[in-house]
């Protein structure tokens, strides 16, 4: 008998009793459906922190942070509960970083630059002959080959002297430019407040001093935008002196630093920088953290999609074991006409994997439809600021893997059943009532 003809029989003997093979296919479809639909979200969120990482680029950039400070970040975040220790007298415990830490990380075998830079505070940006003012979350451009994702212009000279930053794509929206390249070289005013003036000013607008800055890049929607603007050295640190203006120069002290350094010995680096008090993190630690609270969230969605296609097996044994009982004189007369012991047992076999097929078949389209809708729902809702965020992909290769895994599992689970048909003495068969 032809393959085609025997799974033919497969799918027939299913049908004999149709409530019982939907009941286990449904069984199988849940647990694929979960497993499914989780991996295509796994896929889109890869693909997009994938994407996100090519843009940036930058595999010789680090960013460094007195360990001490990064502790207490990550306290902040952590149940644990740790024991003080009183630091030697050497430690610098402090949220800054120093001097001497700075001249030992360029000492470092590998390191090509290292720049300190200290906090600057900006009120707000608005365009130079326009009115409307909006809330601006400023950060340093660095030296080094940091890439950055622009929709338009260029990345933003760290040693030019001119006032130079880069905005994200809404931002320049809100201003009132239509396309990413109306607002290139155009001149945006930023608010930057003076901490003892603005102590002491009546009116806040007395204690604002206005910078003119060129608009030189436009920042592409993705999590490297979520950082806000970008200005170069210069603008930076004219922030932090009209920040600091009037201030002792101990409370001016820098509490991050960037380092150009050799991508080949990023991690050698970074263990010399913990020797001298610094954490260092790289843009791939910083953008992996996102994919890792996927991958966890996503492994628990998994774990209830095996579980659901372990019941599903059980499932499958029971209702074969039922037609095999069912089937017993059909069996002995197979038998008796001369049908193999393997025979008998592929075509029980083949019912369990059908049953596994059909399950995961059904899996597959409820999940690619429900994943095209939440495709829908997101980029007109949570994702709409994220346009090449496409949070649930299936590919071809994950679909075919998973309709595999599932169908091995079926048959895994109809080998008892199968065997047990397989075995049975022709005679005793035929005289089963």
């Amino acid at each position: 008998m032809k393959a085609l003809d025997i799974i033919h029989d497969a799918n027939a003997n299913l049908l004999r009793n149709k409530m019982r093979s939907f009941l286990t296919i449904l069984a199988i479809f849940i647990g694929s459906f979960v497993i499914i639909l989780s991996s295509g979200i796994n896929a889109g969120v890869n693909d997009f922190v994938d994407k996100q990482m090519n843009s940036v680029g930058g595999d010789g950039y680090l960013e460094m942070m007195n360990t001490a400070a990064s502790e207490q970040v990550m306290q902040m975040f952590s149940q644990e509960v740790k024991e003080y220790n009183e630091p030697n007298k050497d430690e610098n415990t402090d949220f800054f970083i120093t001097e001497k830490q700075l001249e030992e990380a360029r000492k470092i075998d590998g390191v090509k630059s290292v720049d300190a830079f200290k906090s600057a505070s900006v009120e707000y940006i608005k365009l130079k002959d326009g009115d409307k003012r909006y809330k601006l979350n400023l950060n340093l451009v660095p030296r080094g080959n940091l890439d950055m994702d622009l929709s338009a212009g260029r990345k933003a000279d760290p040693d030019a002297k001119e006032y130079e930053i880069i905005i994200p794509q809404n931002l320049a929206k809100s201003l009132g430019f239509d396309n990413p390249e109306d607002a290139i070289d155009k001149t945006v005013q930023i608010g930057v407040p003076g901490t003892i003036a603005c102590y002491t000013a009546i009116k806040r607008a007395d204690c604002i001093t206005l910078l003119d800055a060129k608009v030189v890049g436009i920042q592409a929607p993705g999590i490297m935008a979520m950082g806000g603007s970008r200005a170069n050295l210069s603008l930076w640190n004219k922030i932090n002196e009209i920040n600091n203006e009037g201030m002792p120069a101990e409370n001016n002290s820098a509490t991050q630093a960037t380092a150009d350094v050799d991508p080949e010995k990023v991690d050698e680096i970074k263990e010399k920088l913990k020797d001298i008090g610094l954490t260092a993190m790289s843009v791939e630690d910083e953008v992996g953290q996102i994919k890792t609270f996927f991958d966890a969230v996503l492994a628990v969605l998994t774990i209830f999609g095996g579980i659901a296609l372990l019941a599903a097996a059980i499932g499958i044994i029971n209702t074969l074991l039922m037609s095999v009982q069912e089937r017993t004189r059909e069996i002995g007369l197979d038998k008796a006409l001369g049908m193999s012991n393997f025979r008998v047992f592929l075509n029980f076999a083949l019912e369990a994997i059908m049953l596994g097929f059909w399950g995961s078949v059904f899996g597959i389209a409820v999940s690619v439809g429900i994943g095209q809708a939440i495709n829908v729902f997101t980029h007109n809702g949570i994702l709409k600021d994220l346009p090449t965020f496409t949070l649930v992909i299936f590919t071809p290769q994950n679909l075919i893997t998973i309709t595999l895994i599932i169908m091995l599992i079926a048959l895994i689970a109809g080998v008892l059943p199968a065997r047990k048909a397989s075995k049975k003495d022709p005679i005793d068969a035929l005289r089963y009532e």
